[in-house]
């Protein structure tokens, strides 16, 4: 199965896996799932602690080249899923986060978050 991490367990699994929960540390050592990375994460990583945002303290360089390191595939952000964007209900206002819920709904995969509002979308999401 493969799953897109949201920013935030991406962020955990890198560098701080004790606050993900069991369910994702399971899900993310299933050696039979394909785990995945967007673009829009490390476009987030790169913008947000400009933004003041302290919890994104992190070189996304450094974050890409772990994350490739350990088998993570890199998914990059189309025109499809750019405009896909539009069809989700304003449930959630982060732009990041609605690129990831349209990414994984255009190409049929998972989305992994524990964000509760993300995952209140219908579709992909699975919160954990």
């Amino acid at each position: 199965m493969k799953l897109l991490l949201d920013t935030h367990l991406l962020l955990w699994a890198a560098g701080e896996p004790h606050l993900l929960s069991q369910e994702a540390s399971e899900l993310l050592n299933n050696p039979d799932h394909d785990l995945l990375f967007s673009a829009a994460s490390l476009w987030e990583v790169s913008i947000k602690p400009g933004l003041g945002r302290d919890d994104f303290r992190v070189d996304p360089r450094l974050l890409r080249r772990g994350l490739l390191d350990n088998g993570y595939g890199e998914l990059a952000i189309t025109s499809e899923h750019a405009i896909a964007v539009d069809l989700l209900p304003p449930i959630h206002k982060d732009p990041y986060d609605r690129m990831l819920l349209a990414q994984a709904m255009v190409e049929g995969i998972a989305l992994l978050t524990s964000d509760p509002l993300l995952a209140r979308y219908p579709g992909p999401v699975h919160r954990v």
